[in-house]
């Protein structure tokens, strides 16, 4: 029996897929773009001449950004057009993204919120600098611009999401605890309970993109927060249901209405108490809820 020989251009795409999704997605916020980045990549891939490349992953994520970019740019302009609050597309992963901090902290909702105040290319640089870890001359490849400029646009980059990035979360243990009591505080309605488990200063975010009913501005404050939530809980005639999972690397409840998917909402936790709920209704932001996706910085 004889095997068929390998080829080098897919093993090294297939070897290296994780990595260039992970980016992608961290640049776009979006897992169905990431997608399509990834289709995007290997179209070019495919026509590389590998005799000529020195370092395959490199090589790779240089495709991968640009695809990015070029599509991060048609995002925005989707977003300008967007129905209420936009949020990242929630991923469901697997616990050891959780363990691993740094990958956890990178694509959290929170820190993906904040990447979105950034230009395209600040992102991407920061994003390849800060996260993955690539050097100014290989960054610089990947965006057209000189090393020189690169090493400025992460120094401003850093600067400005250093003082937007959110705290460092806890522990897996406190996180669950909290979880848990924000949970039996949200099933019988207890709204001392839902006020103890919040910060003070929480902030709620919905998306329901048009097709669902969500906040179409950010909630402030844990009895604003409380309110919303009970008082929304307490319309439906539906029976709800909620099973916590983890989303973005990060604790996150996924919610049923009446037997069928209706959400996902994503936590950030400091503390012993949760600062940010990220409420995803928007059904076409679902579609990676169902199965783990594989995401890794290296």
């Amino acid at each position: 029996m004889t095997t068929e020989p390998a080829d080098p251009a897919t093993d090294a795409f297939v070897a290296h897929r994780n990595l260039l999704f992970t980016v992608a997605y961290e640049m776009l916020g979006s897992a169905a773009d990431a997608e399509d980045v990834l289709q995007e990549t290997w179209l070019r891939w495919v026509g590389v001449d590998l005799a000529q490349v020195r370092d395959r992953r490199a090589y790779l994520v240089r495709i991968a950004t640009r695809q990015a970019l070029n599509r991060l740019r048609s995002l925005q302009r989707r977003k300008e057009a967007y129905v209420g609050q936009w949020l990242p597309e929630p991923l469901l992963t697997a616990p050891d993204v959780a363990e691993d901090v740094e990958l956890a902290e990178s694509v959290s909702m929170a820190m993906m919120l904040v990447l979105e105040t950034l230009s395209p290319t600040e992102r991407a640089v920061f994003v390849l600098r800060e996260a993955f870890d690539f050097g100014y001359e290989e960054i610089a490849a990947a965006v057209d611009k000189t090393p020189v400029a690169v090493r400025q646009i992460a120094h401003r980059a850093r600067r400005h999401v250093d003082a937007r990035r959110p705290r460092r979360a806890v522990s897996p243990g406190a996180a669950s605890a909290a979880v848990r009591s924000f949970l039996r505080a949200v099933e019988t309605g207890d709204p001392q309970a839902l006020l103890d488990v919040l910060a003070p200063d929480v902030v709620l975010v919905g998306d329901g993109g048009g097709l669902k009913q969500a906040a179409l501005r950010p909630i402030g404050g844990a009895d604003k927060v409380t309110r919303f939530l009970l008082g929304g809980l307490g319309k439906n005639t539906l029976p709800l249901a909620f099973a916590p999972t983890l989303v973005n690397g990060s604790p996150a409840l996924v919610v049923h209405l009446d037997g069928e998917l209706d959400g996902v909402m994503a936590m950030r936790i400091e503390g012993a108490r949760i600062t940010g709920l990220y409420y995803v209704r928007n059904p076409e932001k679902l579609t990676h809820v169902l199965s783990e996706i594989p995401l890794t910085l290296r």
